[in-house]
């Protein structure tokens, strides 16, 4: 029979509208302002955490909604901006340094929802408010280090093999090693020959010199490593800040973007995030004198850097350890009151102490205190160029072997509280300099909200009326699948991990308002055409619907494949506006096509028709 749909598929279409509906629920409640309070390595939350907050807050003449322990992190809803502010600054000064303690906006869903993963969208920073910083790494440093490592493993190597060189250096992505005489050449090459893989080996016998070359895609690799790891340690520094819900995610060769929700304190977010700082431990050069190294007679494999606590330091070359190895660092005092920096170091990191301290007892070991700062300026190939400030924190002589923990003092109160979050987060492997910076205020972020919400509203109503008066009965099928085809985008974007929504986003909405009713306008121009040529209601519909189909599927195909290319390249915005229109094709076609056939079915399918009302 023309126009009907088997049981089934009926059972379909309302079994997805159903899903989507439920899943979109949670989007009509509210939320709460919240503090989120989490530890560190060196404490936990429990019962007593719960008690502690408690009894702050009351102490403040706070009265929260609730406050409740929800894995291994205490949840505090308060009724206000104001409360919220008020309690994170008390529970910071409370709890200490170990707790990190966030602002949040916590859904109000009930608990049934929650049990089955229901959850409202994520709101972007343009809807909900924060600051949005744009940085850029500094690869020719990235790959300075990386190759100074690897340097720095070669002469290792060779002097394992007792073979004798005048010099092993860095020069334009390569290591040149200079080997003192032929049997050493002839030796070094035939060790080093394929024992590294992504470097190319070209031996010169006449210099008896050997380049290690990177090749093609062990720099890109390299690179990659590069961004990777900074993006890695960059949450892990917004972590230490205590913000929820960030956006950390990679956006070309050389740049990070980070989005931090509900953080108004741009200043203290700028000096964490695009701190460089880290810490080397090298040996002191005792065997030399600092003042021929001040007067310009700077010895091979040793380097002069100014000291804190006087005059400047004459230090080997060799670095022992990196603060790429530190696991853990938290603030103390000596038996003196003075505040220090407690350090834990990796596996890999205690045996580096320990051998290299194992046979230096009773030798001086500095601590260095390095920093990058942007010269503002760019090199030819576009990059940023980046000033290195080493300083000497501290020099102590080495008592005894050390192994994985140890401390560094000669800072201040301030200075050791900030170091030892950096280092806590770990080290960049490049320096970062921040290139944009935005701040969205939560006022505004909320008229954002407002003025998409209204732009929704007024273009649907438009829409709706339009329908109904030019299409009468069917038009108010259209109306029924343009609402559901709402639903449905809302419910699918909830279901999305990590999907969030903006303003761009809310445009994309809009423009799907508009283009969702283009497939019921192709569908019933076409069953006028057939009325028209004296076709029966009945073959009118169904020739609409089939005839219509490779059109519909044309322009939304050809649609989404410019906004699956938007998502590709495209970046924040562009993104976010991508992604709701490419959803919103894909529950238009759904709507358009097989639920109102299914409505128009149920009421028109099967039955002796005179005319539609079309």
């Amino acid at each position: 029979m023309l126009n009907k749909y088997p049981l089934w598929k009926n059972l379909l279409v309302i079994f997805v509208i159903l899903l989507a509906a439920l899943y979109a629920l949670p989007n009509i409640y509210g939320e709460d302002p919240a503090v989120q309070i989490s530890a560190d390595r060196q404490a936990t939350v429990d019962a007593s955490t719960l008690d502690l907050v408690r009894e702050t807050l009351k102490s403040e003449d706070i009265s929260p909604k609730s406050v409740a322990l929800e894995e291994e992190q205490v949840l505090v809803r308060l009724s206000s901006d104001k409360e919220q502010l008020q309690a994170r600054e008390a529970l910071n000064k409370r709890l200490g340094e170990h707790y990190i303690v966030a602002l949040n906006l916590a859904p109000t869903t009930p608990g049934w929802l929650k049990s089955i993963g229901a959850e409202p969208m994520k709101l972007g920073l343009d809807l909900r408010g924060g600051v949005h910083f744009l940085m850029e790494i500094d690869m020719n440093e990235a790959m300075r280090k990386i190759l100074d490592g690897m340097k720095d493993t070669i002469r290792s190597s060779l002097r394992e093999e007792r073979i004798r060189y005048t010099n092993v250096g860095v020069e334009d992505n390569a290591i040149n090693v200079e080997l003192r005489s032929d049997e050493d050449f002839q030796q070094a090459e035939a060790y080093l020959d394929g024992r590294y893989q992504g470097y190319q080996m070209l031996a010169d016998a006449e210099t008896n010199t050997i380049r290690m070359q990177m090749t093609e895609q062990k720099l890109a690799e390299t690179r990659d490593y590069a961004v990777s790891q900074n993006i890695t340690i960059m949450r892990n520094r917004v972590n230490e800040l205590g913000v929820a819900e960030p956006v950390i995610q990679r956006q070309g060769a050389n740049r990070i973007v980070v989005e931090l929700p509900g953080v108004q304190d741009t200043a203290r977010a700028k000096e964490i995030l695009g701190a460089t700082a880290t810490l080397e431990f090298r040996l002191v050069d005792t065997e030399n004198d600092v003042r021929d190294a001040v007067n310009g007679r700077v010895p091979f494999g040793s380097e002069l850097l100014p000291s804190r606590n006087g005059g400047p330091q004459l230090l080997k070359e060799d670095v022992i350890l990196t603060g790429d190895h530190i696991v853990n660092a938290g603030v103390g005092y000596d038996e003196y009151n003075r505040p220090q920096v407690n350090i834990e170091l990796d596996g890999v990191g205690g045996d580096k102490m320990s051998l290299a301290t194992k046979d230096n007892v009773g030798q001086p070991m500095a601590t260095v205190f390095m920093e990058y700062e942007s010269t503002g300026e760019r090199d030819a190939e576009g990059n940023l160029q980046f000033n290195k400030k080493a300083e000497v924190v501290s020099v102590a002589t080495i008592q005894s072997r050390l192994g994985s923990s140890f401390r560094i003092t000669g800072v201040g109160p301030q200075e050791a509280q900030n170091l030892s979050l950096l280092l806590r987060a770990g080290a960049l492997i490049a320096p970062i300099q921040i290139v944009e910076e935005r701040t969205v205020g939560p006022s505004l972020g909320q008229q954002n909200i407002d003025a998409g919400t209204q732009a929704i509203i007024w273009g649907l109503v438009l829409v709706l009326l339009f329908m109904v008066l030019y299409y009468r009965k069917f038009g108010i099928v259209a109306d029924v699948a343009l609402a559901t085809n709402i639903i449905l985008i809302i419910g699918v974007m909830s279901m999305i991990p990590g999907a969030t929504l903006t303003l761009p986003g809310m445009a994309g909405i809009v423009l799907t308002v508009g283009m969702a009713v283009d497939a019921n306008v192709l569908i019933f121009e076409r069953i006028r055409e057939e009325i028209r040529a004296k076709r029966s209601p009945q073959q009118a519909i169904h020739h609409g619907y089939d005839s219509a189909l490779s059109t519909i599927a044309d322009a939304n195909i050809t649609t989404l494949i410019a906004a699956i290319i938007l998502f590709a390249v495209g970046n924040g915005p562009v993104k976010g506006f991508a992604i709701t229109l490419a959803i919103g094709i894909i529950t238009s076609m759904f709507t358009a096509i097989v639920g109102t056939r299914a409505i128009v079915n149920s009421i028109w399918g099967g039955k002796r028709l005179s005319k539609l009302s079309i």
